[in-house]
């Protein structure tokens, strides 16, 4: 008996009703992933492969076949497509009458508990390791794309005004040729929230395999950034994959960035004179 397929167009566009329309056509192994989503989306949307992986007890792999079963091109897409569909079906509150003061109410005490939890999970030790390699360092080379790409350039020029020199390269080719001459003692900070971006991953991938101390900054412990990471700073939240709302994620990332220059500007007994020349060097450029 032939049987028709049908035709792409006709496949659901969510994850979860991919999900249940293949849910008999599945080996037990991907119904173990499929039951698992089902039964978790809310937490799943913001995992990393890795995490999901652990979770289920399954391999990495398990889950991309799951995806590419699914008619996605990979986790990520399946990601993307799990996020409307819990988005969908949560119901937007918003906030007392809608008043834009309301709003500004409301996303005041979000990062007001934001700041809190991101002060929980500051590690002291972690923290002094990695100032002790930046105030040595030769150079210090960051990485990130997006919004952690922004903060990678905030970062810095936060290390340049204490006489650290600190790149960025908004290209990931040409961060990976920055990387690849590193001098010997150098850093590289790799920024990802989700700790799954490729680009970033691979840029401190390539700075371990040439002997640098390496730093991830992300919201993810079982991410893949943290596998080249010689230290890991974590922050406190993580932004929806189809939502604007990244207060609370570059608030959480600036925090931490502040506590690190913080501890670095105690070892540099010439950072104060170096504040005054990198201010003066500029001070031409306001009326």
């Amino acid at each position: 008996m032939t049987r028709t397929l049908a035709p792409r167009s006709s496949v659901p566009g969510g994850a979860l009703g991919r999900i249940r329309l293949q849910a008999d056509n599945l080996s037990p192994s991907l119904r173990r992933v499929a039951d698992h989503v089902l039964q978790d989306a809310d937490n799943v949307v913001h995992q990393t492969i890795t995490e999901l992986a652990t979770n289920v007890g399954v391999g990495e792999a398990t889950i991309t076949r799951l995806c590419r079963k699914l008619d996605f091109a990979g986790f990520h897409a399946f990601k993307i497509a799990l996020a409307a569909d819990v988005l969908g079906r949560e119901s937007q509150t918003p906030p007392p009458d809608g008043s834009l003061k309301a709003q500004a109410s409301h996303l005041a005490r979000q990062t007001a508990q934001t700041l809190e939890d991101t002060a929980q999970l500051l590690d002291p030790d972690v923290l002094e390791q990695v100032a002790d390699r930046l105030a040595r360092a030769p150079r210090v080379d960051l990485t990130g794309q997006g919004n952690s790409g922004l903060l990678a350039v905030y970062f810095a020029h936060r290390l340049m005004r204490i006489g650290i020199t600190a790149v960025v390269h908004a290209d990931p080719h040409m961060a990976a040729v920055a990387i690849s001459s590193v001098p010997r003692g150098g850093v590289v900070i790799g920024l990802s929230s989700s700790g799954s971006t490729i680009d970033t991953v691979q840029h401190l991938k390539l700075a371990q395999a040439q002997g640098h101390f390496t730093v991830a900054l992300t919201h993810r412990a079982r991410s893949p950034v943290t596998r080249y990471a010689s230290a890991v700073l974590f922050t406190s939240t993580q932004e929806d994959p189809l939502s604007d709302s990244v207060l609370g994620t570059l608030t959480s990332q600036v925090l931490t960035l502040e506590m690190l220059y913080r501890a670095v500007l105690s070892r540099r007994p010439e950072a104060h004179a170096m504040l005054r020349v990198t201010a003066e060097s500029v001070a031409e450029k306001k009326y």
